[in-house]
């Protein structure tokens, strides 16, 4: 069984920062063999593609509404991933979930085998 925890959800005011982390872990998952990335979801709205990076953490991607503003990585030593969010506006306020898959690009498209439980992020104005 595979476990994706998440931390480091909090409140903050716009123009703050925040690091993401999450946390995998299971007997037969081999994290340096998996895509990773985050997602989120505000109230009311569908869950959105928020950053990913590739196995090796030689590629990473980011939606057009985080670029510049976030940062992705990851120490596969430690089995974990990281968002680093700078920057931060109050339309950034959401449940933030990470997520594992053996194909980065489908992670991308939100068809990730693996999902953590999520943390809340809350950016006030």
């Amino acid at each position: 069984q595979v476990q994706l925890v998440e931390s480091g959800g909090g409140l903050v005011q716009a123009g703050g920062s925040l690091r993401l982390s999450c946390a995998a872990s299971g007997r037969t998952f081999t994290f340096s063999n998996y895509a990773m990335g985050w997602f989120r979801q505000a109230p009311g709205k569908e869950r959105e593609f928020v950053a990913a990076i590739s196995y090796s953490g030689g590629g990473t991607y980011y939606a057009t509404s985080v670029q510049g503003r976030c940062t992705i990585s990851r120490d596969n030593a430690k089995n974990t991933v990281y968002l680093q969010m700078n920057s931060l506006r109050p339309e950034d306020t959401a449940v933030y979930y990470c997520a594992a898959d053996g194909r980065d690009g489908r992670l991308r498209l939100g068809m990730s085998e693996y999902w953590g439980q999520g943390t809340q992020v809350t950016v006030s104005s």
